[in-house]
């Protein structure tokens, strides 16, 4: 019995979501294969080392975990300070596979975890898609969300790290949001606001659901769109949400004092406002209602002033964060804030980066939005504003590509969807019924609108193949190279690994004490801290400058300035990152600036011209400074590095990064002893003397 062509739309439909989520996973595996089950990166490694201790000790001990090894001598109290759940949902998988007696190990479990996360990104985009526009263009969105490099960077195998889930959460909650507006269920509501939940336990940047969904209601308020589907929705959607969110500890108040929540609930406050005069409208004279709406606009711009008023000056209201300041001005965190400034991650994003990142959907992106624009919607509204925030935001810094992937693939969809779906129609030849119907129809057409709609379908199907070729390269070439295992390519085109850093914190775990205490720039803290299994003085986290600025004040100073503040912090060992041997050039010495700025963020007498040379230059060469090359830095990074031939044509001493002979090569230390130093030389450790007897 043949099936109906409606039965048989379904199967094709979900044979193509079943290949969309098999590729979405595998096409990330290429780092498994090429290295092994690793965790990548910094953030990563808190991760992985968090949802082990989850796993072991159990969830209470968890949320109350005190971690005296972290940011000493302060410690940290991590179950209030993290959003958790990505370590949750990872000890969630892990529990359930050991419940069947699958027993894999939890650091497999966080190397897959985004992987299969990325699949249900794809389903979640297709539902999106779906309710804010239609099936064809949710097929193609769950096809491009699948493999963009913009959103694969942060979800490869190993990639354990909250964007991973965070997307996902993102995109299920937004698919909710469109239900909820387009069905006026309460139901739906309240799913989208446990889906927002979930977001607030995984992600910081929940803050851009809690202000867009605003947004949209004001919009569609404005425009003339309320109803009592959209009251229904964002009531439900504000209270539920609200109270769910309060429950993370590390959320605590914010959504009731903080000024990243003000929005959404004056949002819900005008709401109210509106239906209730919409309300009293229906119940009294036409010149009474007015004198009720002169008398509502006063009592509400009185009320609010005066709350506003009350809460800053008592301050229950807290103000924005220097990080959402320096999304608003891209310069307020260079000038006031160097430790977020100092991150890479947090510049602003190239041309180059988008098109590396999002590829031929920059160019369909705009035609995505002039079909949304031809057919307004709540939901054609909703991708607009989701559009044109998100671009404005991965703008302002690259990090923020992440959410403009997705809502890009989306747009993109539809342009090329919508599009093909035009030209598609001049290829196929009139059925029998259409020419009994409409008998003129083809007599009508354009003798060059078949040619014309050849063209553009196999141009956008070149582009689509090229799109896909350029999206497994990047994949495979520029994000599945995890930062703790380094290649690089020989003359002979062979692969060299560098190994260097698991070798050293390998070294500090087995020839340390387990309770030394390792200085190192907070970019390697949590490698440490995980791998090494050594008390760290700062790490990723950055919540306290201050004390980051200490650290960063000991790599500046002299040898002897700096020793008596490693004495007063206990600090046994001395670890620097050193790529002028290999041409590593994410090394200490190229981010040693941003250290100078932090320090000199709370201590004026560290400049960063001291560190220059005399042309106003900075470089380790002849002409290096005096602050320079007695810092600490200088010296731990280039201890008997004058003595080594780096090529058999360039002299002694050459730093391979820089460019240069180093000027200052036979020194020897005082405070410090060489102590361990990689086989590439790229992490070198050095242990503190002990001070000297005074008697």
């Amino acid at each position: 019995m043949a099936l109906s062509t409606n039965k048989q739309e379904i199967l094709l439909r979900i044979g193509i979501l079943v290949l969309i989520y098999a590729i979405a996973f595998f096409t990330r595996l290429f780092s498994v294969l090429r290295y092994e089950s690793v965790i990548h990166e910094f953030d990563p490694y808190f991760n992985y080392r968090s949802t082990k201790y989850l796993v072991e000790e159990g969830f209470y001990s968890f949320i109350n975990w005190f971690d005296s090894t972290a940011w000493y001598p302060l410690g940290r109290i991590v179950g209030g300070t993290i959003y958790p759940g990505l370590m949750v949902t990872a000890a969630a998988v892990y529990w359930v596979l050991h419940f069947f007696n699958f027993t894999v190990q939890i650091r497999n479990v966080c190397v897959l975890l985004a992987p299969w996360f990325a699949s249900n990104t794809a389903i979640a985009t297709y539902l999106f898609t779906k309710e804010a526009y239609n099936t064809s263009s949710g097929l193609v969105a769950a096809a491009f969300v699948a493999i963009v490099p913009g959103y694969i960077s942060r979800s490869v195998a190993g990639s354990f790290d909250n964007e991973g889930v965070a997307i996902f959460a993102l995109m299920i909650t937004y698919y909710f949001w469109i239900k909820a507006v387009n069905k006026g269920s309460m139901f739906y509501a309240t799913i989208c606001a446990l889906c927002y939940f979930y977001m607030v336990s995984a992600w910081g940047g929940y803050v851009f659901i809690i202000n867009l969904i605003p947004i949209h209601v004001l919009i569609l308020i404005f425009s003339g769109r309320f109803s009592t589907k959209l009251y229904v929705a964002y009531c439900t959607f504000y209270v539920m949400g609200t109270l769910y969110s309060m429950q993370i500890s590390f959320v605590g108040f914010q959504p009731v004092q903080s000024a990243e929540h003000i929005g959404a609930m004056g949002t819900f406050g005008l709401l109210q406002l509106f239906f209730g005069i919409s309300w009293i409208r229906s119940l009294i004279k036409k010149s009474h209602y007015e004198f009720v709406l002169k008398l509502a606009g006063f009592l509400t711009i009185a009320g609010l002033g005066a709350i506003i008023v009350a809460g800053t000056i008592t301050g229950y209201f807290s103000n924005f964060t220097g990080r959402f300041y320096s999304l608003l001005d891209p310069t307020y965190a260079k000038e006031h804030i160097p430790i977020i400034a100092s991150v890479s991650e947090h510049q602003p994003t190239t041309w180059a980066s988008f098109f590396f990142d999002l590829h031929f959907l920059v160019f369909l992106f705009p035609a995505g939005l002039y079909f949304c624009f031809s057919n307004l919607t709540e939901g054609n509204i909703f991708l607009i504003l989701y559009s044109v925030t998100s671009v404005y935001f991965a703008g302002v810094m690259v990090r923020l590509i992440l959410v403009l992937a997705p809502i890009a693939c989306v747009m993109g969809a539809i342009g090329i969807s919508t599009t093909l779906k035009t030209y598609m129609k001049h290829l196929k030849e009139p059925t029998i019924e259409e020419q009994v119907s409409s008998p003129n129809a083809t007599k009508k057409k354009n003798p060059v609108q078949k040619e014309v709609a050849i063209c553009i379908v196999c141009g956008l199907t070149a582009f689509m193949i090229l799109y896909s070729f350029h999206c497994t390269w990047v994949t495979s070439e520029a994000y599945s190279s995890p930062s703790i295992v380094l290649a690089a390519r020989q003359p002979d085109g062979s692969k060299m690994i560098f190994d260097d850093f698991r070798e050293a914190y390998y070294w500090l775990r087995m020839n340390t004490k387990e309770d030394a205490r390792i200085l190192s720039w907070w970019d390697y803290g949590y490698q440490l801290a995980a791998m090494a299994n050594r008390t760290i003085l700062v790490d990723n986290n950055t919540w306290n400058n201050s004390h980051i600025a200490q650290v960063g004040k000991v790599l500046a100073s002299n040898e002897k300035d700096a020793y008596a503040i490693m004495t007063r912090l206990d600090v046994d060992y001395v670890l620097v990152i050193f790529g002028g041997l290999i041409g590593y050039s994410s090394d200490d010495i190229n981010k040693f600036l941003w250290m100078v700025r932090i320090a000199g963020s709370t201590d004026t007498s560290i400049r960063e011209e001291k560190f220059f040379t005399a042309d106003g230059e900075y470089s380790m060469g002849r002409g290096v400074s005096n602050d320079m090359m007695n810092s600490v830095m200088y010296k731990t990074s280039y201890y008997r590095f004058g003595e080594l031939m780096v090529d058999h044509d360039r002299p002694r001493g050459f730093d391979r990064v820089r460019g240069i002979e180093i000027g200052y090569k036979d020194f020897e230390l005082e405070y410090m002893e060489e102590a361990f130093t990689s086989i590439n030389w790229l992490v070198r450790i050095y242990k503190v003397k002990e001070p000297n007897n005074r008697s």
